[in-house]
């Protein structure tokens, strides 16, 4: 073993706490917050990346500029995956106060209330009515409280009614004309249907986990946060976890913990460490020269992912690539953002979206739409070109799956936690997310054929209207498709170390004194965006931390 070089934390009494959360992310940041409410206990958390007080992170469109940037974020990249016709996918996470909340597109999705049922089945406390109450406890709904949401909470919830672009209201009599309904809330009494997205935005500005949940609770003064700090493993003594090992300014240093070691790094991060630790497929942290401790082989499998493609269309109507691509439309963007708190600038390019089933006989939808006025298929270097469109009226409907059955996996490169793990996504694996998808993309067609939307459409660009068989639109999903951000399971819970890295009360199987609270111990993956989600998990992680702890 390394010899390690050891400083203290700001004071001799500082380099041990009761709770020590690796990582700030959507969980890290909710747990912080609830760990430290009774003042009873010192909460550590322990974060790689920096601040997340840079203008573009508070600027709700300005996350395009976020997509590349190594200061925000982790830029992985993915093994060529056959079922990406052998293309690397570019997966951004992130390295900041606030973790994805603070780099994503601030989409508002807990996900169909049977995805509960599926989780709580094998997880007491998991189940649907379980996450509704905590989902309403958690939220300040805009729209306000009913049945199904909270008002009060910590997290305000943009209802996004304002402000949206006109098409919009072509794409909902679209959907209609196509079959699909209107529902006035994805996250109320019924998923299914077209819709307008409700944001995590508050006030024209990204609200962030860390904004809604990190940092009030930075006030107290038993919470301590640490940035540019890398956990490079979890020191285990006698089959618990007492403590961890991180590189801060160059220096290594260890921060002991009196209760328990919480690792919210994600559903990269958090199998990754668990590696590092020695917890993992024996076999191959062996062959990494790294010390077993605990012989789990579910650690980084069950990779789980929504997979998406945009179709693409010229518009004769003006879109939001005539206002944002000239530099006077910017300059105007830019008066009716700062000015008065609106425009572009202060939304996500998703402004509205859907779920729908591909065929008769499902139970619950198994396709989700997003709806941009909005076209970015010229490239541009280094970010992700929201605020250069194409020089043309763009208009783009993308669409994922919900419950994708491919399963990839996180396994480590190499014993160096500053080097990143191989990610192997495994996308369209399964002759059932071939199949789904393939009806899925000849629904986006079906969307623009109609009256509402045809009259305004010059063209298709994307794929194009030459590609029409079943195997050319196969092969063309395969080649565009890619991530939408949503990695998890890769610490599933479940109920024996047969199956599953964590239990009910997300306790790391076999090993004392550690939980996996993040997206990486969702069961199954939701259908939906997941950062509501992840957020929900640091919520009832906490609730069981603090039952625990009685």
């Amino acid at each position: 073993m390394r010899p390690i070089r050891v400083a203290p934390i700001l004071g001799g009494d500082m380099d041990e706490t009761d709770y020590i959360i690796v990582g700030s992310g959507s969980a890290g940041c909710v747990l912080a917050d609830r760990l430290s409410a009774s003042g009873k206990y010192r909460v550590t958390v322990l974060e790689a990346g920096g601040t997340d007080r840079r203008f573009y992170v508070q600027l709700p469109l300005g996350y395009g500029k976020l997509f590349y940037d190594p200061a925000v974020n982790w830029m992985y990249q993915t093994e060529p995956d056959p079922g990406l016709n052998g293309n690397r996918d570019h997966w951004p996470r992130g390295k900041i106060l606030g973790g994805s909340s603070s780099i994503n597109a601030m989409v508002y999705i807990r996900g169909h209330r049977q995805d509960y049922e599926d989780w709580g089945r094998d997880n007491p406390g998991w189940g649907w009515e379980d996450c509704l109450q905590a989902y309403k406890a958690m939220e300040d709904t805009e729209a306000g409280a009913d049945d199904y949401r909270g008002k009060g909470g910590p997290l305000f919830v943009s209802a996004n009614t304002s402000g949206l672009h006109p098409l919009v209201n072509t794409y909902l009599a679209a959907c209609n004309e196509a079959g699909l309904a209107t529902t006035p809330d994805f996250n109320g009494a019924s998923q299914e249907g077209a819709g307008i997205y409700q944001m995590t935005i508050k006030s024209a500005r990204r609200n962030s986990a860390a904004r809604a949940f990190l940092r009030p609770a930075m006030k107290r003064a038993n919470l301590r946060v640490e940035t540019r700090a890398l956990v490079t493993r979890v020191l285990i003594e006698a089959g618990r976890a007492v403590g961890v090992e991180y590189r801060q300014g160059g220096v290594t240093k260890v921060l002991r913990a009196k209760g328990e070691v919480i690792l919210a790094g994600g559903s990269i991060n958090s199998p990754q460490l668990l590696q590092l630790s020695g917890i993992g497929p024996g076999a191959d942290l062996q062959g990494l020269g790294i010390p077993v401790l605990q012989d789990n082989g579910n650690v980084g499998q069950n990779l789980s992912d929504h997979q998406g493609v945009n179709y693409t269309w010229s518009m004769t109507v003006p879109t939001y690539n005539d206002e944002l691509r000239p530099w006077w439309g910017k300059l105007r963007a830019g008066m009716q953002y700062f000015l008065g708190g609106n425009g572009p600038l202060a939304k996500s390019i998703n402004h509205a979206g859907g779920f729908f089933r591909t065929r008769p006989g499902l139970d619950r939808p198994n396709m989700q739409l997003y709806f941009q006025a909005f076209s970015t298929l010229i490239p541009r270097n280094g970010e992700r070109p929201l605020l250069t469109p194409d020089p043309w009226s763009g208009l783009s409907i993308g669409l994922s799956n919900c419950r994708p059955t491919s399963k990839g996996n996180i396994r480590l490169k190499t014993a160096n936690p500053e080097d990143h793990p191989i990610i192997t996504p495994n996308a369209y694996s399964t002759d059932h997310d071939v199949q789904e998808m393939l009806e899925a993309v000849k629904f986006l067609r079906q969307i623009a054929a109609q009256p509402a939307m045809a009259r305004l459409v010059k063209e298709e660009l994307r794929p194009g209207p030459g590609v029409v068989t079943d195997a050319a639109l196969i092969d063309d999903f395969r080649s565009r498709s890619g991530t939408v951000y949503h990695p998890s399971c890769t610490c599933r819970m479940g109920p024996d170390a047969a199956s599953s890295v964590v239990d009910a009360r997300l306790r790391v199987h076999g090993v004392a004194g550690l939980r996996v609270v993040d997206a990486s111990a969702f069961p199954s993956i939701i259908a939906g965006n997941t950062n509501a989600p992840a957020m929900l998990m640091g919520w009832k992680g906490a609730e069981v931390i603090l039952a625990d702890a009685r």
